[in-house]
């Protein structure tokens, strides 16, 4: 393979033409001076330079101080796929923020989607956003498996949630959780019904008036938020369909 090609790989690792150009040539040369590895590089000594302190500073290369002279060596091939693997562990961190930004339609339509119990909490950071004193916000839940993801985070929000005022209605499955936020219904400003003791919930779901948020409860925990209008009020027809059914 030409050394051309190679430089073209190496870039695709996310190396500079230069820092291609340079490591590669350190790697051929073995320990070398920059004059050498620059003109085997075909670039400026103050260039090679430079770009021989960038690849310190990524463990490309190593310098050791012989007599009067400064010499570099290339680490082996294995480095750059060690660097390879790390960008991919750091967008693989990014990657459910990535998605959650992904709009299907643009304008006022889209869908969001969120993995993992972190992407539930960072949905519920700011769930709350933009809602005013008054506005509905209702729940159908299995609150002892919403808790149970993360009870002491959930907790605090649901303590949070009360400085907004909301107008909070819950129906919940009927368990030792539900009742417990039935009890202290004034303390929370929620107003809570029950479903049928025979009714068993995977997914939560909260609307708002401009989201419909679905979290799946279950592993693989992942949440959905949807902003449409149709859906959303879709969704509040069917949940006063249900309030008002239940006792």
């Amino acid at each position: 393979m030409k050394k051309i090609d190679f430089i073209s790989y190496i870039q695709d690792l996310g190396l500079s033409e230069n820092e291609s150009k340079v490591y590669l040539s350190s790697l051929s040369l073995g320990p070398a001076t920059v004059l050498k590895i620059a003109k085997e590089a075909e670039i400026k000594r103050t260039t090679a330079y430079s770009v021989l302190e960038t690849l310190k500073l990524r463990g490309l290369i190593i310098n050791e101080v012989k007599g009067l002279k400064t010499l570099y060596t290339a680490e082996g091939p294995e480095k750059l796929e060690q660097i390879f693997e790390q960008k991919k562990d750091r967008f693989k961190k990014v990657l459910p923020e990535l998605t959650a930004m992904y709009n299907l339609k643009g304008g006022e339509s889209f869908i969001k989607y969120y993995e993992g119990v972190q992407g539930v909490r960072t949905v519920y950071d700011h769930i709350l956003d933009g809602l005013k004193p008054g506005d509905d916000y209702v729940v159908i839940s299995d609150m002892e498996k919403f808790l149970s993801m993360d009870r002491d985070y959930f907790t605090k929000f649901i303590e949070n949630r009360v400085k907004y005022n909301l107008n909070l209605r819950a129906i919940l499955q009927d368990t030792s959780d539900a009742h417990y936020y039935k009890e202290i219904e004034r303390n929370t400003t929620m107003t809570v019904k029950f479903l049928p003791k025979d009714t068993v919930l995977s997914a939560n779901m909260v609307i708002t008036p401009h989201r419909v948020i679905i979290t799946q409860m279950a592993a693989p925990i992942m949440t959905v938020v949807i902003e449409n209008r149709s859906i959303v009020q879709m969704q509040k027809e069917q949940f006063e369909i249900m309030w008002n059914a239940l006792n």
